[in-house]
């Protein structure tokens, strides 16, 4: 009879969901490109959340308001920026992305646990194996069936920022602030971190025009769907 109900909840057992991380340097297209891969995947017939980093839960947006927008009114070291990035990834995992995963859903995710490696490990200077045991503890060990990291040149990337901040009258945010050696550390950390873990993290180059850049997220994308 146990084993009878074990093959029962096996065949009744909705399969796990699949999660895409979307990755890159300040005006690289994430937050476009994750709306329109979400819109993609709903036309082929899979339930979607699209989320993002910092944020995706109530207590994540006031985080993302603190750490982007100097809403405290003061400095803020190294670790403190780690630590409450840390903070919102945990709340985002245990209260959006696992149990979406959970009830055989995809998550599309603009920016994850790469972010924080790339700009407060590469760009700040906090040792690489102490974010990634940080990384582990917030999201559970949840690791992205796909990256897709949009590279392009930080030159590029703030002409991209300085349209997009004179067309919506918008300031630069306190990330967006920092020099541009440090934008450039982000984005040598980031493609590090495509050689370290080339079978998950997929470099596009995110210069071309959206249908194109699109077009070859869809491909990778294709792959997952077929796994």
């Amino acid at each position: 009879m146990a084993k009878e109900l074990r093959i029962v909840r096996k065949v009744w057992m909705k399969p796990r969901g699949k999660f895409i991380t979307l990755e890159g340097p300040e005006g690289s297209g994430k937050s476009t490109h994750a709306r329109l891969l979400a819109a993609r995947l709903r036309s082929a017939g899979q339930a979607v959340a699209v989320t993002r980093e910092p944020g995706g839960t109530p207590l994540g947006e006031k985080l993302r308001r603190l750490l982007q927008h100097d809403s405290a009114s003061e400095g803020m070291s190294a670790e403190t920026e780690t630590l409450l990035f840390m903070a919102s990834r945990a709340e985002l995992v245990r209260q959006v992305i696992a149990p979406a995963l959970a009830r055989g859903a995809w998550v599309v995710c603009d920016r994850f646990a790469d972010s924080t490696t790339a700009y407060q490990g590469y760009g700040r200077g906090i040792n690489i194996k102490t974010i990634l045991t940080l990384n582990s503890l917030a999201t559970g060990s949840l690791t992205p069936d796909l990256t897709i990291l949009l590279d392009l040149t930080v030159k590029a990337g703030f002409a991209r920022l300085h349209r997009r901040n004179q067309r919506v009258r918008a300031q630069k945010d306190r990330l967006e602030r920092e020099a541009l050696a440090f934008h450039e550390r982000v984005r040598a950390g980031y493609r590090k971190l495509a050689r370290r873990w080339p079978q998950r993290i997929k470099v596009i180059n995110a210069a071309r025009q959206v249908a194109a850049v699109q077009a070859d997220i869809w491909r990778l994308t294709q792959h997952v769907l077929r796994a």
